[in-house]
């Protein structure tokens, strides 16, 4: 690594999801293995099909904000300004935003359609008024944290935040920016979403029992579950980090992505693309198959989507596919959409942080097809130190991310 090239460690977290509003919060339930999945809050479901989902019911209000105004917010606003707030309290730089340069690289899907959705359901008219046009989220983002870096939306499904990470690692890298968040956020638990979702049989409709719905490669899983929240991370230099006893969570050590647009939802037949995501983040880490101490798989709970990785992920290992240990979080938070991959992220800091391995819940009966090393039902106790994040989204966006212990 060149001398202009140091390090990029994560220094704050701010995240709220189904299983809580804070980083120890979510990490104390997803190593005790709770779900957080329940029924649909909010809105009348019961034409879906689907009508289960891991919902963010209430978002605080973060310090900095009036409550009043704070409540006037659109859902995804709230999601987004928390979680960037927590991760600037949280890493030390709240009050110093405007003396540097803060870069902000936002994952987000879908947000006019949230925007207009949100407004309708409460009795507005903005979606039959073209001209009527919202502030984007990360310049609404930018103004009210004032931030002076620059920033970008990125929007690539459930792949986005991976994608976010890398962005901001560049930036740093570059001398773009001195500090920058990223990660991602989605509101998708809405009418809209669960209607398309569900018309695509793409769901689960375990409706009867929730918290047993989500079954990351078990052999019965029908689908996966809805789920919504956001997660931020503060990027900064490992010299910027040391100079000022900064906290670390872990290294940005490598990204990999590829593209296969084999189809806009159904995983390519053809396992290459997202192999070869792998092995380039494995290679910018400069991290070897067998050196990777926890896998967090995207696995969503789909017939042919948990095959496809599971495929992907023993031509990387090989002969380490024996003893890598292999979970699915979504089994607990659902699929965040664009806020996946930062979830996914969160729980390898947790892994490095913690000692311990996140399950992979309703693992009752392990698909054959899925030959990995299995971490069902309860946390295993077990060092990592190189954690691996897949996250592959829909219309072919493959990418990998490689989290190191500091």
């Amino acid at each position: 690594m060149t001398a202009n090239q140091d390090e990029i460690w994560i220094t704050g977290v701010g995240a709220i999801t189904s299983l809580g509003a804070t980083y120890r919060t979510i990490a104390d339930n997803l190593l005790a293995g709770h779900s957080g999945i329940a029924s649909v809050q909010g809105f009348d479901v019961s034409q879906h099909p689907s009508q289960i989902a891991a919902q963010v019911c209430e978002v605080p209000c973060p310090p900095a904000c009036q409550l009043e105004d704070f409540k006037n917010l659109q859902r995804l606003e709230q999601i987004a300004l928390w979680s960037c707030s927590e991760a600037l309290a949280d890493s030390g730089w709240s009050c110093h935003c405007q003396e540097m340069r803060v870069g902000l690289v936002l994952g987000v899907g879908s947000e006019w359609l949230s925007i207009w959705e949100g407004n309708f359901r409460g009795g507005g008219r903005r979606l039959f008024s073209p001209e009527s046009r919202a502030e984007p989220l990360v310049n609404c983002l930018q103004r009210r944290l004032s931030f002076e870096g620059p920033a970008i939306t990125i929007s690539a499904a459930c792949a986005s935040a991976n994608y976010a990470l890398s962005q901001a690692r560049h930036w740093l890298e570059s001398g773009w920016a001195d500090v920058c968040l990223a990660g991602g956020c989605d509101a998708g638990v809405a009418p809209m979403v669960l209607a398309g979702f569900g018309n695509l049989r793409a769901l689960s409709r375990r409706n009867e029992a929730p918290p047993a719905a989500s079954r990351p490669f078990d052999r019965a899983r029908d689908g996966f579950v809805l789920g919504e929240g956001g997660v931020m991370f503060v990027l900064e230099k490992a010299s910027s980090a040391r100079e000022r006893s900064a906290r670390v969570y872990g290294q940005v050590a490598g990204c990999g992505a590829t593209s296969d647009a084999h189809h806009m939802v159904i995983p390519s037949p053809d396992p290459g693309p997202a192999t070869l995501a792998m092995r380039r983040a494995l290679a910018d880490a400069r991290t070897e198959p067998d050196e990777i101490d926890y896998i967090n798989a995207h696995a969503t709970s789909t017939p042919v989507g948990d095959i496809a990785e599971a495929t992907v992920i023993g031509a990387v290992l090989g002969d380490a596919v024996e003893r890598v240990p292999v979970s699915s979080t979504k089994s607990m938070t659902g699929h965040c959409l664009t806020a996946a991959a930062a979830v996914e992220a969160l729980a390898c800091l947790t892994a490095i942080e913690r000692g311990a391995i996140p399950p992979t819940i309703n693992l009752d009966d392990p698909d054959p097809l899925c030959r990995l090393c299995h971490v069902p039902h309860e946390a295993r106790p077990h060092r990592v130190r190189v954690a691996v994040s897949n996250s592959f989204g829909f219309g072919g966006s493959n990418t990998s991310l490689v989290l190191k212990a500091v």
